[in-house]
């Protein structure tokens, strides 16, 4: 398959020490010297809405640093249905547990909106978690975090009901990316995402909303939700 990763952006792409700076954000440790070796001019490109980035199962060189935009990182099960492990947003970093490991790609990964994203090659990734061990943390740290996400995961779908999973991702998408003033979720999300990142069918999903609507928990229209009683969806969710 030919790599485009290097193909002349359709729109104009941020300058390159404008990437640094959001990166020097998250990795609060890495010097001048070391964030220029991490990303290089030619590592930035844009990306369209719903363009994979890279399919499971594939061998990855490097990985990427969302600098805006929203992505979707999701596995395939064997009977073809998704299922949304979660969402990357700006400054967010994904791909390095496969680099790390030396292992095919674990998930799918494709963008949720149009998004730009800088790209970090495996050997300069592992050299500065040799190298630099402020880096090291931080990667941990970021690394612990998903762990605790995955395990959470996976005591809910052992322990919750569907509904209760539904509460539950509303309400983790309310924190993760914001709502409007009246409480629309900033993150436009279709039924059938919705219903592959809780682990159902979309025909459940579309129900437990419509009782959620009748219960006066939530408004949806299209792929825009309002949450009308945070509460009571931390009552349902045993937050």
């Amino acid at each position: 398959m030919k790599n485009d990763r290097f193909m002349i952006s359709p729109i104009p792409l941020p300058d390159i020490a404008l990437c640094r700076k959001k990166l020097k954000q998250t990795f609060t440790n890495l010097s001048e010297r070391e964030l220029e070796s991490l990303l290089r001019p030619d590592a930035v490109r844009h990306y369209k809405k719903g363009e994979l980035i890279y399919a499971e199962g594939t061998r990855i060189k490097g990985c990427y640093f969302v600098y805006s935009g929203i992505i979707k990182i999701y596995q395939t099960g064997h009977e073809g249905k998704d299922q949304i492990i979660k969402f990357d947003q700006e400054g967010d970093i994904f791909g390095f547990r496969s680099v790390i490991r030396h292992e095919p790609a674990c998930t799918s990964v494709e963008t949720h909106s149009e998004a730009i994203l800088c790209y970090i090659p495996d050997i300069i990734l592992l050299d500065l978690i040799k190298t630099n061990s402020g880096f090291a943390y931080d990667m941990m740290q970021i690394a612990c975090k998903e762990l605790g996400d995955s395990n959470r995961y996976i005591r809910d779908i052992a322990q919750k009901s569907v509904k209760e999973r539904l509460a539950e991702i509303l309400l983790l998408i309310a924190s993760d990316f914001g709502m409007e003033n009246d409480g629309t979720l900033k993150l436009n999300i279709t039924r059938e995402d919705l219903s592959n990142f809780v682990g159902t069918a979309t025909e459940t999903v579309i129900r437990l909303l419509s009782d959620y609507k009748t219960e006066g928990i939530v408004e949806s229209k299209g792929r825009k939700i309002k949450l009308l009683h945070i509460e009571k969806l931390k009552t349902i969710a045993g937050l």
